[in-house]
């Protein structure tokens, strides 16, 4: 049975593991709507569905870039975390 303190501490491990593999897709996703956004602007296309290809094709590209950062950091949080709770 686990206490209070690693339940604590397991589910902090994993909510900072969850923003670690989040934060390059999110900060893609910002960068891309902030450059479109700006384009848009300055050109006076004001097309909705413009933003959604570079967006999704640099989120992509990052995913691609990023995949095995994001396995690892998986890794890292069953090995230090997870795996000694099962297997004491």
């Amino acid at each position: 049975m686990l206490s209070d303190a690693q339940i604590i501490d397991l589910a902090r491990q994993a909510m900072l593991t969850a923003a670690m593999m989040a934060a390059p897709l999110l900060l893609t996703a910002l960068v891309a709507g902030v450059v479109v956004g700006l384009l848009q602007a300055l050109t006076s296309v004001q097309e909705m569905t413009l933003t959604f290809v570079p967006k999704g094709a640099a989120m992509l590209l990052v995913f691609c870039l990023t995949a095995s950062f994001m396995v690892g950091l998986c890794m890292r949080l069953f090995d230090t975390a997870v795996l000694p709770v099962i297997a004491p």
